[in-house]
């Protein structure tokens, strides 16, 4: 955008200050001056009050933050256009659609004019003279008045404030390296000192510090240089120093003269870790054969990389439950974004569901990542603190695309997110609401595929075998609740079963007892739905698991906090903070105040009630009789329910609750229950079934 306005400079690289036509203008309160400071960094751009929020507040935006944010630009206006009428349009704050633009030149901003600056000196560096090569990262370095940002609250500014310190470290070591092939060691020594201190833990700056010392015949510092970055290596990361200084003392020790590298260049190479001799990583796993649909979900998650792209570090977390096809849809995301990461993609699978291995720590995950960005392994610290500093300082400054599929916590995810504007796609079976609101990650939950989404993925994957069957296709999709783990495994029994027709094997997929059978691949795990449901299942807290245990006798009614409650004999407050769980880790599905099971979870909850003792599970339709007389009969197959016998036994009654449109009236059947539950008080602690096996997971 082509910007005009009134004369007007802005610095960044220290305390924010601004000057109109040459006089210094009042900027006001901090968080006034971090929304100019914001839009001065995107001088000409119009900028989104949610992204002046974030960059003010993070992920604790108060209530009052728009209103906040309008009254800091009303502010700005009068100072920076303080002859302007009430009703005239501000020329250089303007209010645009979406947000507020600051016509401004970037030019006049010194922080982008920094960063041109920089980009001349390195271009002569390649080609030009020394002198001039000087000259032009002088220009730039002369621009910092102090710390970039400084006093300015808020999360943007502390990031930029750490990319623009980094940047001109990396200046000040280059201009050092033309300033020593110059010969110019006691010029070099003074910047580099001061540089050392700024920054103790960066080694390049120490190694030239070191030669230029050496150089300038002093021995002595030099070598106590390496005592010092030794020892704060140690305490701070708990590592040694690097080849390069280790190679460097041992030269300076041995006395010799000569010590620049092959080709006359002084500078020690590329920093450990990502080197030019690391080839950029590629490590996106193929995507799924005959991805199909969710176009609505990659649109929105492409709108959200974008709105997050000035914020640094973007951080998505795609959730939903077991089966829904949350890696494919990330995987096929990330393959369309690789170009926008030209320094790689990384891939870690986190085996949160323990169906690949046991779940990785966020040590070991580590350990994987900086391995492929080319860390030395013996420079690679033992703990996991130091693991996280390694990392975020290896994809500082670098532009990566980070996929983490199959995260299980929040502690084994949040070490693994790096600084800079790298960007993480993350998948889980759970919902990370702490993420999201302490670290500022967006999630978007995968629900299963619509009816004909699912019809479209299954023919094009069946061989042939339903094309022009959309009717056939749609009824298979259904039995498969849209659950492209399901599609894909029932794709496969239709290519394995050409003989078969399609009406038959529809009539065996119809059957609910086997249902979850036939939604198998042989012995393979990670093509098994029920072990799918099985490995979340194992996640669950013991509590939240027995909920869900016998929510299963109930898998086709209405759910609600009273018929949670009244089924787990507990009370409204921890029946309801049960299903929340439940809801999070997407074992259920929430419709105002009502929940529902998918089809499949359903049937997997049926049999997971089985593991309920039988005592129990005929007290809870007991219970709810009583309190829900005309509540839906519960799913349960009765005939698996046997008589007690013995001398509590009951008299003879029917002990079958009419389901709908039974003839007989359901008050004088829940009426027979409530007898029944009567001897079943009687005989609480008087159980005629096995013992529970020690490996039997109703102790859960």
């Amino acid at each position: 955008m082509t910007c005009t306005g009134a004369p007007l400079r802005i610095q960044l690289l220290g305390p924010i200050r601004a000057w109109r036509d040459g006089e210094e203008v009042a900027l006001g309160s901090p968080k006034q001056r971090a929304v100019l400071s914001l839009l001065a960094s995107r001088a000409g751009e119009v900028v989104s009050g949610e992204s002046i929020t974030s960059a003010l507040w993070g992920s604790d935006t108060p209530q009052t933050a728009a209103n906040g944010v309008h009254t800091y630009v009303a502010r700005l206006r009068r100072a920076l256009e303080p002859g302007r009428g009430s009703r005239v349009a501000s020329t250089v704050l303007s209010s645009e659609p979406g947000g507020y633009c600051l016509r401004l030149d970037p030019a006049d901003v010194d922080a982008t004019l920094f960063v041109e600056r920089h980009g001349h000196a390195r271009r002569s560096r390649e080609g030009g003279s020394a002198e001039t090569t000087l000259r032009l990262y002088e220009d730039a370095l002369a621009l910092w008045r102090g710390e970039a940002y400084a006093g300015v609250p808020g999360p943007f500014a502390a990031t930029e404030g750490v990319r623009l310190r980094d940047l001109r470290l990396t200046a000040v070591e280059e201009w050092a390296s033309v300033m020593l092939a110059a010969g110019g060691y006691a010029e070099a020594v003074d910047t580099l000192s001061r540089a050392a201190v700024e920054e103790p833990l960066r080694e390049k700056v120490r190694w030239l510090l070191m030669l230029a010392l050496y150089h300038a015949g002093r021995q002595a510092h030099a070598l106590a240089v390496y005592t010092e970055t030794r020892q704060l290596l140690r305490s701070e990361l708990g590592i040694e120093p690097g080849a390069e200084l280790q190679d460097l003392h041992r030269r300076i020790l041995a006395g010799q003269r000569e010590l620049r590298l092959p080709g006359g260049s002084m500078s020690p190479g590329a920093r450990q870790g990502i080197g030019a001799a690391v080839p950029v990583p590629a490590q996106l796993p193929a995507v799924a054969r005959g991805f199909t649909g969710r176009g609505s979900e990659l649109a929105q998650l492409e709108s959200l990389l974008d709105d997050e792209s000035a914020q640094r570090s973007p951080v998505i977390v795609v959730d939903g439950p077991a089966g829904v096809g949350k890696s494919a849809l990330v995987l096929e995301l990330a393959h369309r974004l690789a170009h926008r990461f030209p320094d790689g993609q990384l891939y870690v699978d986190l085996c949160g569901n323990g169906l690949r291995g046991r779940p990785l720590s966020a040590s070991d995950a580590l350990l994987h990542l900086l391995t492929s960005l080319g860390a030395d392994s013996n420079r690679i610290p033992r703990d996991p603190a130091g693991r996280a500093t390694l990392f975020r300082s290896l994809l500082y400054g670098k532009r990566m695309l980070l996929v983490l599929d199959d995260a299980l916590s929040v502690d084994q995810l949040r070490p693994l997110i790096p600084r800079g504007a790298s960007c993480v796609l993350a998948t889980s079976r759970q919902r990370f609401a702490g993420l999201a609101a302490r670290d500022g990650a967006r999630t978007v939950t995968v629900r299963p595929l619509a009816v004909e989404e699912a019809a479209q993925l299954l023919t094009t994957l069946s061989g042939g075998r339903l094309v022009g069957r959309p009717d056939a296709a749609r009824r298979f999709a259904a039995l498969c609740g849209g659950l492209p783990l399901a599609l894909r495994i029932t794709a496969e029994g239709l290519l394995a079963n050409p003989g078969v027709p399609l009406g038959t094997l529809v009539e065996q997929y119809t059957a609910e007892s086997g249902r979850l059978d036939r939604l198998t691949v042989g012995d393979d795990a990670l093509a098994s739905v029920r072990d799918a449901f099985e490995t979340s299942y194992q996640t669950l807290s013991p509590e939240a698991a027995r909920m869900f245990r016998f929510l299963g006798l109930r898998k086709d009614g209405p759910i609600t906090v009273s018929v949670a409650a009244t089924l787990v004999d507990t009370d409204h407050v921890t029946a309801r903070r049960l299903l929340d769980l439940l809801v999070a880790h997407h074992f259920l599905e929430e419709h105002g105040t009502r929940f529902r099971l998918h089809d499949l979870l359903g049937i997997y909850a049926a049999e997971c009630a089985e593991r309920e003792p039988m005592l129990s599970r005929r007290a809870a339709l007991a219970r709810l009789g009583e309190t829900h007389p005309t509540a839906p009969h519960p799913s349960v197959p009765h005939a698996t329910i046997p008589h007690p016998t013995g001398p509590h036994a009951s008299a003879p009654h029917s002990d079958v609750v009419p389901g709908p449109g039974s003839p007989k009236d359901a008050g004088e059947a829940y009426a027979g229950v409530l007898r029944r539950a009567a001897v079943l008080r009687r005989a609480a602690f008087r159980q005629w079934e096995d013992p529970v096996r020690p490996t039997d997971l109703t102790a859960r």
